[in-house]
């Protein structure tokens, strides 16, 4: 690996970078961002090494473009306009339908692999980026026949280094499927923030009671906004369905304890219980 450019210095990309550079030492990991400060303070925390706009990538061996999926759409174009032959291009955005329309019939688009690996916190900017961020994450990679074999197996490598779990999908099947297990969780870890700060202005102690089971819910209500709503827009339609069948969930459950029917109430929790074995069968 020699040249490595990474847009959007931010936890993703961030990321990618410090254990690109420590997997390969001598190659020099170049940071372009349409925030300047972002880029200055990435070079002060050594996440990348050096500054560089669109007018280098020819250079460039791996471009990672990890920026708001709506960014993407009009981004990815101009990067595969700008690198040779040689470079593979992927972006790590957690939507994929739209992208790989967007860039279908680009005389480039072998040079292209979509991917989003399942990995992040809710924290952003170039300070939260950290190490070994992706080891034993999965990847799911779509559309791989479209991607130039050669630079498929660069891609493929720089995962295997990176300790990812690769798994294959279409972009649409991609886009139902983290509809449920990711967008609908940050919906609901937003929503639920919102329910206990409208309640908290009238009762200034209710944060003194919450515990580690409240804080864990809640994590993800402090993720960037600027990122989940092109998010919540481009998947718009997948996560309206996941959301009628949540909020059908809910009400059916809120109907059980008005009817005084606990039995039910316990039979669904203890249904549910299952989840934790489908969880430890993936871990």
């Amino acid at each position: 690996m020699n040249n490595i450019f990474i847009i959007g210095v931010g936890l993703i990309g961030g990321s990618f970078a410090l254990d690109i550079k420590k997997l390969y030492p001598e190659c020099t990991i170049y940071g372009i961002d349409n925030n300047d400060a972002h880029l200055d303070e990435a070079v002060q925390l050594k996440v990348i090494d050096r500054k560089a706009n669109f007018d280098d990538l020819d250079k460039a061996e791996v471009v990672i473009v990890a920026i708001p999926v709506d960014a993407s759409l009009g981004v990815l174009p101009k990067v595969l306009d700008a690198v040779s032959d040689s470079t593979i291009v992927f972006d790590v955005g957690s939507t994929k339908e739209d992208i790989c329309n967007e860039v279908k019939n680009h005389p480039k688009r072998r040079n292209y692999l979509a991917v989003h690996p399942i990995a992040g916190t809710e924290h952003s900017g170039p300070k939260a980026a950290i190490y070994n961020l992706y080891t034993n994450k999965t990847n799911i990679i779509c559309e791989v026949e479209e991607t130039a074999f050669k630079l498929q197996e660069k891609a493929l490598k720089l995962f295997s280094d990176l300790g990812m779990r690769i798994r294959y999908m279409n972009p649409k099947a991609h886009d139902k499927h983290i509809a449920y297990v990711s967008h609908l969780s940050h919906i609901s870890a937003f929503m639920l923030g919102k329910t206990v700060i409208d309640k908290e202005r009238n009762e200034r102690d209710i944060f003194d009671m919450a515990g580690s089971g409240f804080a864990s819910t809640v994590r993800l209500a402090k993720s960037s906004p600027a990122m989940w709503t092109p998010i919540f827009k481009q998947n718009k339609a997948n996560v309206i369905e996941t959301l009628d069948e949540y909020i059908s969930n809910l009400k059916h459950f809120k109907q059980l304890m008005e009817d005084d029917d606990f039995e039910a109430v316990y039979n669904e929790m203890e249904q549910t219980n299952y989840i934790k074995d489908i969880l430890n069968g993936i871990q």
